[in-house]
């Protein structure tokens, strides 16, 4: 690690500790040459695959995406923060889990909708309406049937 005061690579760590619930590790480090001490963190970088859209284009995964889908399907439900947090956190596992580095958004709209059921019925159907595009009462009346059935 290069010394942010004198950028020489001999720095030694002094403390380790784990920050955000383990998802970091805080590290104070000191200059062998400057004796100047400073703090990092260092984190697991987890590459997402990118989505495939519809019309054959390809972004990069984008967590606020399905963060801000999350929380519109879930709005004034009574679901709480962690819980839409530990979702998020299931549904990347997942995508990761396929191994592959893109996926179809039909896909991710399966993930989302699966997890949404077991979260709350009433965000899954909200969000089934939009991600399927219900036209009429009919289509609404067929997804809600379905639940009862499960």
């Amino acid at each position: 690690m290069f010394c942010p005061f004198c950028s020489v690579q001999e720095t030694k760590v002094i403390d380790s500790r784990l920050v955000s619930d383990g998802a970091q590790v805080r590290r104070r480090r000191e200059c062998m040459q400057c004796k100047e001490r400073f703090t990092t963190f260092e984190a697991a970088e987890l590459v997402m695959p990118r989505v495939v859209k519809r019309d054959g284009s390809r972004e990069p995964f984008h967590e606020e995406k399905l963060r801000a889908g999350l929380q519109r399907a879930l709005e004034k439900r009574p679901v709480s923060t962690e819980q839409i947090e530990k979702c998020i956190t299931r549904i990347k596992s997942t995508l990761r889990a396929t191994g592959e580095r893109e996926v179809e958004s039909a896909l991710v709209g399966n993930i989302i909708m699966d997890s949404l059921k077991e979260l709350d019925k009433v965000a899954y159907v909200r969000f089934a309406s939009v991600y399927r595009s219900f036209e009429d009462i009919r289509e609404f009346g067929e997804e809600i049937a379905k639940l009862g059935d499960e």
